[in-house]
């Protein structure tokens, strides 16, 4: 979890990691499909970036505001 996806992933950036750019995911066909770009309304939880580490390890980044409770 990160406060700010895109300052997250410029700090990875700078430091040579290969981020994906920002997306989130929409099911208007009852399919889970990925969409470049933000959340269109910023809620938490539903943005995202990912990378690999050198042992090719994939990473998520999901940009949280604000916990939700018991999470």
């Amino acid at each position: 979890m990160v406060l700010d996806l895109d300052r997250a992933r410029a700090e990875l950036i700078s430091k040579g990691v290969e981020v994906s750019g920002v997306f989130h995911h929409v099911y208007a066909t009852g399919v889970q499909e990925r969409v470049d770009g933000p959340d269109p309304e910023r809620r938490g939880y539903a943005s995202y970036a990912s990378f690999s580490d050198p042992d090719g390890n994939g990473w998520l980044l999901q940009e949280v505001q604000v916990r939700h409770p018991g999470r």
